[in-house]
């Protein structure tokens, strides 16, 4: 099912501000909001949806290659595999506003799902990108690959299995009683004021560890190196940049791992040039095969093929080839080869050569045609002095 426009999603056009993006979002979870619609799975995809939209359209990067491939751009990476531990951990300064007290009074706090002391979910975790160059030829491009890249990264903890408490031995946090964010409540010339935030002392997790696993340090992450299949689609381009869902740095005590952003890096051909997905190429021919036509063989990137020249060809004409350029990415276009046809002038000729041309160029066909704007003139001239 094809998903619907982000913008849409969020009711506002592409020139919104981040203010007005933040807004949006906040109305359409409190919306949402699976605590006020319990049991509603149509509510709980809008929530969901809503937050994707949100990810991608805050954030600077993701928005600028969304505007130009859509959701195709993110392999289904950007904001598609959210659960709700996700939307709640990185959008949680957005949901405490209204459902942690701070604008509201507490007004909201009875929903289980964010707002209430009791109800708080604890914070999720989460790992840091990672961003990689892969140099592609041209001949990679056309076709689309695949790399194997061996990373430098943060990986799970073997010993504890990623959390980083030795045998799973931990604590409830003493400050905020499992919970994971602490009240504070201050007297105003409105009254009183409750805000809550996460907990320092335990990061929001709720609990602490009371036995630190000794090889992670009870940071749950080690530092490794893994290797990393990647599935380069055809038709990328120099400086575009993929990324993969999940493949970046692990997360501290079992959390949600970062993403793995990969920057394309094309290798300048030896005998092409590219534009968008147009090809060019410069063929040199001899006088003879201008003059006289012949057939020529021309590269492309998946073989040789045979072009006509016509006789007469001058120097300089352009053919195009249609769809031996390369594939529009993310798209069944396919571009062009222009191959710009150069008469090759030797520079080194011997007496008997140069005898023949000098012979050749007095010949009424080897000179060249007045164009019919220079008849034009030739005749207006003719006239003024007759």
């Amino acid at each position: 099912m094809a998903k619907r426009d982000y913008y849409e999603v969020l009711g506002v056009d592409k020139n919104a501000t981040p203010e007005e993006l933040k807004k949006a979002y906040r109305k359409l979870a409190l919306q949402y909001h699976p605590d006020r619609n319990p049991g509603d799975k149509e509510a709980e995809e809008k929530f969901k949806e809503a937050a994707e939209a949100y990810d991608v359209l805050s954030n600077p990067d993701k928005k600028a290659r969304y505007d130009q491939f859509g959701p195709a751009a993110f392999d289904g990476s950007a904001g598609g595999g959210m659960n709700m531990n996700d939307i709640f951990s990185q959008f949680g300064d957005i949901f405490s506003d209204f459902f942690g007290g701070g604008g509201f009074g507490g007004g909201f706090s009875g929903f289980g799902g964010f707002g209430g002391q009791q109800g708080r979910r604890r914070a999720t975790p989460r790992g840091t990108n990672l961003r990689i160059k892969v140099k592609l030829t041209l001949e990679e491009i056309e076709k689309g690959c695949e790399k194997k890249i061996k990373v430098a990264k943060y990986v799970p903890c073997k010993t504890c299995g990623g959390s980083g408490a030795r045998n799973n031995n931990y604590d409830t946090c003493p400050h905020c009683h499992g919970t994971g964010v602490v009240t504070e409540v201050r007297r105003t010339i409105l009254g009183q004021m409750q805000t809550q935030s996460v907990c320092p002392h335990c990061g929001g997790e709720g609990r602490i560890i009371k036995d630190k696993c000794h090889d992670c340090n009870g940071e749950g992450i080690v530092r490794s190196e893994e290797v990393i299949t990647i599935n380069i689609p055809a038709g990328v381009y120099d400086g575009m940049q993929l990324s993969m869902s999940g493949k970046g740095n692990a997360a501290p005590h079992g959390g949600v791992p970062g993403d793995l952003i990969i920057l394309i890096e094309e290798i300048p051909h030896e005998l092409f040039e590219r534009q968008e997905s147009n090809l060019y190429y410069n063929a040199f021919i001899t006088f003879a095969q201008a003059a006289l036509g012949a057939t020529v063989e021309i590269p492309t990137l998946s073989g040789r093929v045979k072009v006509k020249i016509e006789p007469g060809t001058p120097s300089g004409k352009v053919l195009r080839l249609k769809g031996k350029g390369l594939p529009s990415v993310n798209s069944y276009g396919r571009g062009d080869l222009l191959v710009s046809v150069n008469v090759w002038i030797p520079k080194n000729l011997s007496r008997e050569e140069k005898e023949t041309l000098t012979r050749l160029d007095k010949s009424p066909n080897f000179q060249p045609a007045p164009s019919k704007s220079e008849r034009g003139f030739f005749d207006k001239m003719k006239d003024l002095f007759n």
